[in-house]
């Protein structure tokens, strides 16, 4: 059995975990609306529409935020459309995933969800095809209490109090060439800048995320981010960042590096917004909002099937990921490192929540089941609130095609408001077990309350309707606590949450 130590301190903290690090992603995107949360006929429906047994899972996990509608949907979007009487509302092409949009899911309708759902709402404003005006009536309509025109017309609509969302995104993803009027980082930034001055006229306590590049690997990124920073710094609290990975070649080891990637991706941009911070002798900080993150490679050749059997459809089955063993290992070390980054990354989005690169599943008239990603972000989200801690973690090592020095224990921990310390711990090794010794002796007495494992002898092995459980978590072989030190059995390629509870004395 191979060892790896970790030294953990509760004085040694990275900062307060803002627990929406475990919001999710609700686009108008294939099957994530309509087949997924909204499914009207089907046996657990209620009386809005509404599939009970998604919310139940949903519930499961402890969402606390909701980025919505999109996504690339969302640079083509008129919110007006989505809003009164459902009989009068327009369907509209969706030019982002070529499907149409009825409507029959709309602002009112996502907030009452959500509501169902125990989450907040984070909602994206178009600033693709449309502008300020348009930024500054969404604010209006939703958060102001009335006696202006598009806050009565809410009223009427059937909303007397405010929705009172407060989170924003300001657009999606502008560099993009697929996006609906995309910009230059300048163009962005101005007009990023205009709407984020009119909503906070609106209503000063909302928070506002700027569109980072697209991502790492566009030709854009940094100067993008540089560009459109030092056009609306002053007005923005967040930038985002977007990252997906995938398993093409059948690399586990390669593939289970991943987060070496996303670890530099993070503090890339981190250090541009503390550029641009100092360029302008600000003593405001800009933090992260990472808020669409997932494995997705699965059903590339599936989508093109599809789109060629007819587009233009509403609900047509895109993006339906079937996630795998080592899918759930990465998507845990994804989690490990935005607790390692919790002092810049505020707010994080699993893309998608149901259906579209999705933990959940649905089958429409038919069951709901938890994939395999589905674990480790429900155990993140249970357990990982509070502090997180920085973890001296001393592991063997590998190196793999695209990186060097790649942990093979990849670990991280939190210290909950009663005392109580959770690791969290990915093995990537192959074929070993580890011994993992803990330090826990600035804690007081502890007792190890839990370690619960999720692992499977087949990296390919799914969950499905009629297998739901195949890859499910169970109780770990555990270990023993002496002294203030623990001494853990790590199996080889596992999922591992560790709960020390404090002892009374």
């Amino acid at each position: 059995m191979k060892k790896a130590t970790m030294i953990l301190d509760k004085d040694y903290q990275i900062g307060r975990i803002d627990k929406r690090i475990y919001g999710s992603f609700i686009e108008h995107l294939g099957r994530a609306v309509y087949g997924g949360i909204y499914e009207p006929g089907h046996p657990t429906a209620d009386a809005l529409g509404f599939r009970q047994d998604v919310l139940e899972k949903v519930r499961e996990i402890g969402v606390p935020v909701v980025r919505y509608p999109g996504g690339n949907f969302v640079s083509g979007f008129n919110w007006e459309d989505s809003v009164g009487p459902r009989d009068q509302r327009p369907h509209r092409l969706d030019l982002a995933w070529f499907t149409t949009e009825t409507n029959a899911v709309g602002l009112h309708e996502f907030c009452e969800w959500a509501k169902k759902a125990d989450t907040d709402v984070m909602y994206a404003i178009n600033l693709g095809t449309r502008g300020p005006e348009n930024a500054r009536d969404i604010v209006e309509y939703a958060n102001h209490p009335g006696g202006t025109r598009l806050s009565d017309l809410r009223v009427k609509n059937g909303a007397k109090d405010p929705l009172g969302i407060k989170l924003w995104c300001l657009g999606n993803e502008m560099d993009g060439p697929w996006q609906m009027g995309s910009k230059t980082a300048f163009e962005y930034g101005h007009i990023a800048n205009e709407s984020a001055k009119m909503m906070k006229w609106v209503d000063p306590s909302i928070e506002l995320v700027a569109c980072g590049s697209s991502g790492s690997g566009m030709p854009t990124f940094g100067d993008w981010e540089l560009t459109m920073l030092n056009e609306c710094y002053d007005n923005i609290d967040y930038v985002s960042l977007h990252r997906y990975y995938g398993n093409p070649t059948n690399d586990t080891p390669g593939f289970l590096a991943r987060t070496m990637d996303l670890d530099d991706f993070i503090h890339t941009v981190v250090a541009i917004c503390d550029a641009v911070k100092g360029k302008k002798h600000s003593k405001k900080v800009v933090n992260l909002s990472f808020d669409e993150w997932n494995v997705w490679y699965h059903s590339n050749e599936q989508d093109k099937e599809v789109w060629k059997r007819g587009k233009w459809g509403c609900g047509l089955p895109l993006l339906e990921d079937v996630y795998n063993f080592e899918d759930a290992l990465l998507a845990g070390s994804m989690l490990i490192t935005f607790l390692r980054n919790a002092d810049r990354v505020k707010v994080a989005c699993l893309a998608q929540l149901v259906n579209v690169i999705a933990p959940i599943m649905t089958r429409n008239g038919g069951g709901c089941w938890a994939q395999t990603i589905f674990y480790p972000y429900m155990h993140a989200s249970r357990y990982g609130r509070g502090t997180a801690l920085k973890a001296l973690v001393d592991t063997p090592v590998y190196d793999c095609k695209d990186y060097e020095g790649v942990p093979l224990i990849d670990a991280t921990a939190t210290m909950d408001d009663e005392g109580g310390v959770t690791v969290f711990c990915v093995n990537r090794d192959m074929k070993n077990d580890f011994q993992l010794s803990i330090d826990l002796r600035s804690f007081g007495k502890l007792a190890l309350k839990e370690h619960i494992l999720l692992h499977h002898d087949d990296v390919k092995a799914v969950n499905t309707e009629e297998n739901p459980m195949n890859v499910a978590p169970g109780a770990g072989p555990g270990g023993r606590i002496s002294g203030g030190r623990a001494t853990i059995r790590v199996p080889r390629l596992s999922w591992n949450v560790i709960r020390f509870a404090p002892v009374e004395n």
